[in-house]
């Protein structure tokens, strides 16, 4: 085992003892159960586990979610038995696994292997980057446009790592008098598979997080309703982004020619996708307000559609990613006990916790940026989906203490608070370790990292920038 998982994995356990073994007065918060302590401690696991990634993140989910049974459920270890306080329900805590959000995350993975599969994607690609033409800076506009859009209903990683693809071979053909020029190019991809996210519930891992935890406090927030905001902020990041690399990445040659080879597949089972896919965008952005089905049970329909057509075999269940599910499912086992009644007379344990902290004094515009900031300086250096799994549940928990309620009003309520997290996650950009699209176009050798830095801390900002304004202007239209 290497030197940095043995240190990260001596650390969680260290602390999380610390946290275990201390007597609960030293929490400040009275009446505390041991129960909760429990919980408090295996949250400290997951947030130094999921940090330093001793093991890998999705087992950190599996680890926390066992724990949480043997230690803190009504199945504890008989040896552990005895005046705890109330226990949380084990199947509440393994019902997060399938947690209608997580269901619609597998539904998007789903779509999306089939589309990768009969080369939707590419087709897609093909047809959105011929009308951008040969003029540089619009054929770069083109890379932003075709990975942006496709990271809404994709994986951002396979999406980035497609378009890299296509874009490898036209900056192998510039002259080296035009290194700027190439660094523009590639920067662009990570840049829009990063940004394209935001535009859909399903286009990264800390919207469907956002979305799923404030379905459990009480907003709800529709398919449509998302894109109908989050598109144009998405836009005008991405419009922003491209006169940035214009301004300091200028392509030199006076033509770009991007070669598209393939044919569109026009098969049985690729037009049972290519339909399947256009009705499933359409139920997910219309379904609620036109039939009255959420995205949720929508997402399952192509599942199904697929199974009975042949398009999706067993082979191809392998390649769901299975570890960003159990991911977000940790998350939510983490919140079924931070939501559970296991703090004094039957109270929540997130109610008792928060009440014990005087958030009255807090400024709440600082609280609502300086929670955003945050977010994306944690994105920066671990898995944004992590952190939006680790940050997310807390916050929750706080927007829910009617005082913080209260105050949070003015500015838009939870859904600016929470929604802002999962923005903020997805802004973090300026490593190539930050997220999978950097390190692939990092990879490749075309760019420096101080260049990246430079342009995903200005992007960042940017964006943080620009979500903030629009989320105190209009997230009424989330809810």
């Amino acid at each position: 085992m290497e030197t940095k998982k043995i240190i990260g994995f001596a650390a969680s356990i260290i602390l999380t003892l610390l946290v275990w073994l201390l007597p609960t007065s030293a929490f400040g918060v009275e009446g505390m159960t041991v129960v909760e302590q429990r919980i408090i401690a295996i949250f400290v696991l997951a947030a130094v586990m999921w940090i330093m990634e001793p093991i890998p993140i999705w087992g950190t989910s599996v680890v926390v979610m066992v724990l949480m049974l043997l230690t803190t459920s009504n199945s504890m270890l008989s040896f552990l038995d005895g005046d705890v306080g109330e226990k949380l329900s084990n199947k509440a805590i393994m019902a997060a696994f399938a947690d209608p959000t997580v269901m619609l995350f597998m539904g998007g993975f789903v779509l999306a292997i089939a589309a990768t599969k009969y080369k939707l994607d590419a087709t897609l690609a093909r047809a959105i980057l011929k009308p951008f033409g040969t003029k540089p800076k619009f054929v770069m506009l083109g890379f932003l446009v075709v990975t942006a859009l496709l990271s809404m209903f994709m994986s951002n990683t396979a999406t980035a790592a497609m378009m890299i693809a296509i874009l490898t071979p036209v900056l192998a053909t510039m002259p080296d008098t035009d290194k700027k020029g190439r660094v523009g190019l590639a920067l662009a991809i990570p840049v829009a598979a990063n940004i394209g996210g935001i535009g859909s519930p399903i286009g990264t891992p800390p919207n469907v997080v956002a979305v799923g935890w404030l379905e459990k406090i009480g907003v709800n927030i529709s398919f449509g309703t998302w894109m109908m905001l989050m598109v144009p902020v998405a836009a005008l990041i991405l419009f922003c982004a491209w006169m940035l690399l214009c301004r300091l990445f200028p392509v030199k040659q006076e033509r770009i020619e991007v070669k598209l080879e393939g044919e569109v597949d026009k098969s049985p089972k690729a037009m049972v996708v290519y339909v399947t896919f256009a009705v499933t965008i359409f139920l997910w952005v219309f379904g609620k307000e036109l039939f009255g089905v959420n995205a949720n049970v929508v997402a399952l329909i192509p599942f199904a559609v697929f199974c009975i057509t042949g398009v999706f075999e067993k082979k191809d269940l392998a390649k769901i990613d299975w570890d960003v599910l159990w991911l977000v499912a940790g998350g939510f086992a983490l919140g079924v006990g931070l939501e559970g009644k296991i703090g004094p007379d039957g109270m929540t344990m997130s109610k008792h916790i928060v009440g014990s902290i005087p958030f009255e004094t807090w400024s709440t515009l600082i609280l609502i940026i300086g929670s955003g900031i945050l977010c994306l300086v944690m994105s920066t250096f671990m898995s944004n989906s992590a952190t939006a799994a680790l940050l997310i549940p807390i916050f929750c928990a706080l927007a829910q203490d009617p005082t913080m309620a209260e105050k949070l009003e003015p500015y838009g309520g939870a859904t600016t608070l929470i929604v802002g997290l999962a923005l903020s996650a997805s802004f973090a950009m300026s490593l190539p370790i930050s997220t999978p699209p950097n390190a692939i176009a990092y990879s490749k050798g075309f760019i420096k990292q101080s260049e990246m830095a430079l342009v995903g801390i200005v992007v960042g900002i940017i964006s943080l920038i620009i979500g903030y304004f629009v989320l105190f202007n209009f997230s009424g239209l989330l809810k």
